[in-house]
């Protein structure tokens, strides 16, 4: 009995921890420019990030900054500001993975992957096709 009950208490610890794990990027993130901060939040159990600063929000004009560069003509005039740029990214075994982020600068749409390095920083990792053919962006936890 004794066994069981020790054995029953490390299978919920281990269930506890990988849960906490999963959420371990939750929070607002520092790009590696320092141009925007991303907030990262869970909905179910997917990922998503949102801009919601930016160094410069608006443009030499003064207008706010918007999706120019957005290949579909309906979302060129959306705020730059408050923009879902991540998507869908599922926990899995230490990494986050099956997403999709959007680069505003460039209006184009990648693969991505998420993975914390031991220091706290966030690698993220955009590519076409195959992981090993991108570019990996390493974001700061904000405080």
């Amino acid at each position: 009995m004794k066994y069981l009950s020790f054995l029953l208490l490390f299978t919920a610890m281990s269930f506890a921890a990988t849960a906490q794990n999963s959420d371990a990027i939750v929070g607002k993130w520092i790009n590696s420019s320092g141009e925007a901060h991303i907030e990262i939040y869970k909905k179910s159990d997917k990922f998503f990030g949102k801009i919601v600063w930016l160094k410069a929000p608006k443009d030499e004009k003064g207008n706010v900054k918007t999706d120019v560069k957005n290949p579909e003509s309906s979302l060129k005039s959306r705020p730059i500001l408050g923009m879902e740029m991540l998507t869908g990214f599922v926990y899995d075994d230490g990494k986050w993975e099956d997403g999709k982020i959007y680069d505003p600068k460039s209006g184009k749409t990648y693969s991505c992957t998420m993975a914390l390095k031991s220091n706290g920083d966030l690698n993220v990792r955009g590519y076409i096709g195959v992981s090993f053919i991108g570019r990996t962006d390493v974001w700061k936890k904000a405080k």
